[in-house]
């Protein structure tokens, strides 16, 4: 466990994800280049940007999505975070992003990308940067009750097809 482990889960997770041709195809490539020109890209040290672990976590049948009001954003975004070094992988620091800010148990982690997204950010490090998001399709358990985390100003269960208009989250 390591930036290079991180770094190396995350090359592998892009150069195996398939999309479409077009703009997911373009941020693709875009963050394989990235990560060809940074080694500890997926730490939040790397001012300039860094790979983040995200969370699409839907309900047990899939016809909700937990989201948080992230006090930082203001507006309604799937869980996540920043890499760790203690993390085994992108994907296993999702898993434990999802864990800590949803306060579910036994959620279950879907092999592979679900996909991708790029947003600039002030985040913890207090200047302007880029968050490259790799996202991870979670699943919570029947009856799943979210408990909210000290990160989030607001976390509950939406709609899939019912979202708040300023949501910004990935949903395929």
């Amino acid at each position: 466990m390591s930036a290079e482990s991180l770094h190396a889960s995350a090359l592998e997770l892009l150069e195996t994800w398939s999309p479409a041709a077009g703009p997911d195809q373009s941020l693709r490539e875009a963050m394989l280049a990235f990560l060809g020109s940074a080694p500890r890209g997926c730490l939040r040290e790397h001012a300039p940007g860094h790979i983040t672990a995200s969370a699409v976590v839907l309900s047990h049948d899939g016809s909700e999505v937990l989201l948080t009001l992230h006090p930082r954003v203001g507006r309604w975004i799937q869980l996540g975070g920043h890499c760790e070094e203690s993390d085994e992988s992108v994907a296993a620091a999702a898993f434990r992003e999802a864990t800590e800010e949803s306060g579910i148990a036994d959620l279950t982690l879907e092999p592979g990308l679900y996909g991708a997204q790029a947003h600039p950010i002030t985040c913890s490090l207090g200047v302007p940067t880029r968050h490259l998001d790799l996202l991870f399709k979670i699943t919570a358990p029947k009856d799943a009750v979210p408990v909210r985390s000290s990160e989030s100003t607001d976390l509950r269960w939406w709609p899939v097809d019912g979202l708040p208009a300023d949501a910004d989250v990935l949903l395929r």
